[in-house]
């Protein structure tokens, strides 16, 4: 279920305030494989366990959210730094 375009326009990160939008699926296929690899934590130091269907960006590309049963959490604790998203000579 992905998140309704309405929803999308008015949302923005809590913390910096900036737009979000949908994590690319390439991007989502690497911060998968890094959940996987125990590699992962949200911004509170908690590891996340769990790979992710879906998650928003924030447009300056540093905090990721996600997204559970189509409902964006977008709580700062829950933001995973985006780095963990990124290919090996981005980070």
């Amino acid at each position: 279920m992905s998140v309704d375009k309405k929803l999308l326009d008015i949302l923005c990160c809590p913390v910096t305030k900036q737009p979000v939008r949908p994590l690319e699926a390439e991007a989502l296929k690497r911060l998968n494989a890094q959940i996987e690899q125990g590699q992962v934590r949200q911004m509170d130091d908690t590891p996340v366990e769990a790979p992710l269907r879906e998650a928003l960006i924030t447009e300056n590309g540093q905090r990721i959210y996600p997204v559970e049963d189509g409902i964006p959490i977008m709580l700062e604790e829950r933001a995973i730094p985006a780095s963990a998203a990124k290919q090996p000579s981005e980070a």
